[in-house]
């Protein structure tokens, strides 16, 4: 075991796995693109379906069972399915990646709107808000902590999955984990997973780091 990690360590720190078309860096920034697109073109589609849904209070069952959908995701089956429809190319990673992350960000955003207090709605409509206002101005700013940690989730989620690219021969630290299975690599392959655990652990710090920044002045029963 101990050579094993000794191995693993030269692996990660050789200056020739860093460089070229094959090293870590370009690598990482392939992985960084798929799941950075995916879980933007995610929320655009999740956001405005968990705002209305929480807004109007109708089709609450989409996004509570959503979550349930989002765990039984068969994620290769999706793009192997995909990729036999579309052929060769980027789109069936995509439309996995995306229709992973989407459940956890519409059942985050829709419990963010229950949440809200219904008094703090009836005050601002006694003010005179408009629905779009309430939305927006109200209820959206009051949401927001949960909306982010769905983002969170739908993210780290999609930086774990996004290792599919590599199964319909793209990019992404992927790679090494299917090449090190197919070359009978062990140490390529636990490196491969060593990169895609340290890129989620930093992201998801760097969104909680965000996150803590921007609701550091709200009371704590609304963090």
């Amino acid at each position: 075991m101990y050579e094993l990690f000794k191995d693993l360590g030269a692996w990660l720190v050789s200056g020739d796995r860093w460089t070229g078309p094959d090293g870590i860096g370009h690598r990482l920034v392939e992985h960084l693109q798929y799941s950075l697109l995916a879980t933007v073109i995610a929320a655009a589609i999740a956001l405005p379906v968990g705002l209305l849904i929480g807004h109007t209070g109708r089709g609450a069952f989409i996004a509570i069972n959503l979550s349930s959908f989002g765990r039984a995701l068969p994620t290769v089956g999706l793009v192997v399915l995909v990729f036999l429809a579309s052929g060769l190319s980027m789109w069936p990673v995509y439309i996995a990646l995306v229709a992973l992350a989407v459940p956890s960000i519409v059942t985050n955003t829709y419990a963010g709107m229950t949440a809200v207090d219904p008094e703090v709605r009836d005050a601002a409509r006694g003010q005179g808000m408009r629905a779009h206002q309430v939305l927006l101005q109200v209820e959206l700013p009051l949401a927001l902590p949960l909306i982010m940690t769905g983002l969170r989730l739908a993210l780290i989620q999609v930086v774990a999955t996004a290792t599919i690219a590599a199964y319909v021969s793209f990019g992404g630290l992927g790679r090494y984990v299917f090449d090190g299975l197919a070359q009978r690599d062990l140490v390529q392959v636990l490196g491969g997973a060593a990169l895609v655990a340290v890129v989620a652990v930093v992201l998801d710090l760097a969104l909680a780091g965000l996150q803590r920044a921007l609701f550091r002045h709200r009371p704590a029963k609304q963090a």
